[in-house]
């Protein structure tokens, strides 16, 4: 899913079960032909999928969401203008569930705000 969407640029452990992934969103994706023309935003949908896709490859794990708890959009990201995103995430995993807090950013100016749980699936 949302592949050529954006380039994984750096993913580091900062503290236990913290941690600090850059990346770089592709403005010429199809996606932002649709959302929307002559002015593209990420849509937030895509932006939970990538906090989803990083929880995997920091867990190893493939996910299912099963609660939203918290999500507050609080900018919009034009990739034109804004290609280059910060994501901090903070892990817990008990009893098959993984509970994820992120922020998303760019240029100090956080675009998303989420707690999401998730139940491994492999």
């Amino acid at each position: 899913m949302l592949k050529d969407f954006y380039t994984l640029n750096t993913l580091q452990q900062i503290a236990a079960n913290t941690y600090l992934c850059t990346l770089t969103l592709n403005a010429e994706h199809p996606i932002f032909k649709g959302h929307f023309p002559n002015n593209p935003v990420t849509p937030g949908v895509c932006m939970m999928q990538i906090v989803k896709n990083l929880t995997e490859q920091i867990t190893g794990h493939q996910l299912q969401l099963t609660q939203m708890l918290n999500v507050k959009f609080t900018a919009l990201i034009n990739p034109e203008l804004h290609p280059f995103l910060q994501l901090s995430l903070s892990l817990q995993t008990q009893d098959g569930q993984v509970l994820v807090k992120s922020d998303t950013s760019y240029e100090n100016i956080i675009a998303l705000k989420l707690t999401n749980s998730y139940r491994i699936q492999s």
